[in-house]
């Protein structure tokens, strides 16, 4: 049972309390490059995590054979050999994902978040950990594009579009503000406004909840000390 919530909290943490993107502000480069439309931003968090699960466990396997004078080249290694299966992979059947994507599946190699959770977690912990801490962070990433995309292509192209990515479904599109569309969205400015804000928002929420406990433990001290008079008062009325 102890293990089984180890497990849950440590999937949990890579979405909410370490989430690599809003928290750790890690991956943003394919973050801004990648989120101008749902798609694209579903289509890398597929190839990030299938990376980072992947290597995650085949470093845990080899935690105690790799010697630790080359640790990081050996582990850049594994992660090169993953990226270029995905990436040949996605080039052979998913052309049109493979052009949207281009250098950003290569750059995989260079994530932080792939390469810090070599470091940081799997190089110290057995494969089932691993593993559950790839699937949590590559949830965690997952989340944070689709967020960032869907504000992203909803606000510079006025609505969403399905089928031009992944050519497999029919395409479809639904636009009502077309009109009003503000095309900065799906530039580079609009990636870092767009993470600006939800950055800004999740602080808000923060601060909004340790300003309700500092509230609460004011309540609670006044109400201590309040007990603590009226408990002296009675002593001294009664003597």
């Amino acid at each position: 049972m102890e293990e089984k919530m180890s497990q849950k909290k440590n999937f949990l943490k890579g979405i909410i309390v370490e989430n690599p993107v809003f928290v750790s502000l890690l991956g943003c480069c394919p973050t801004l490059a990648t989120t101008t439309s749902i798609e694209g931003a579903i289509g890398m968090a597929i190839l990030f995590a299938l990376v980072l699960v992947c290597s995650n466990v085949i470093i845990s396997l080899l935690r105690n054979i790799i010697p630790s004078q080359v640790k990081i080249p050996c582990y850049i290694v594994v992660i090169a050999a993953f990226v270029t299966i995905v990436r040949m992979l996605c080039q052979a059947f998913m052309p049109e994902l493979y052009n949207t994507l281009g250098l950003f599946i290569s750059l995989i190699v260079v994530n932080c978040i792939v390469l810090g959770r070599a470091e940081a977690f799997a190089s110290k912990n057995g494969p089932l950990s691993s593993l559950v801490d790839a699937l949590g962070m590559s949830v965690g990433f997952g989340m944070a594009l689709l967020i960032m995309a869907i504000f992203r292509e909803f606000i510079g192209t006025g609505g969403f579009t399905f089928g031009k990515v992944f050519t497999f479904i029919p395409e479809v599109s639904w636009t009502p503000l077309a009109t009003y569309k503000i095309s900065m969205f799906t530039q580079a400015p609009g990636g870092f406004l767009t993470l600006a804000c939800i950055l800004a928002f999740i602080q808000y929420i923060k601060n909004h909840k340790q300003a309700i406990l500092v509230a609460k433990e004011k309540e609670r001290i006044e109400a201590l000390k309040k007990a603590k008079l009226e408990k002296l008062q009675q002593e001294k009325a009664g003597a």
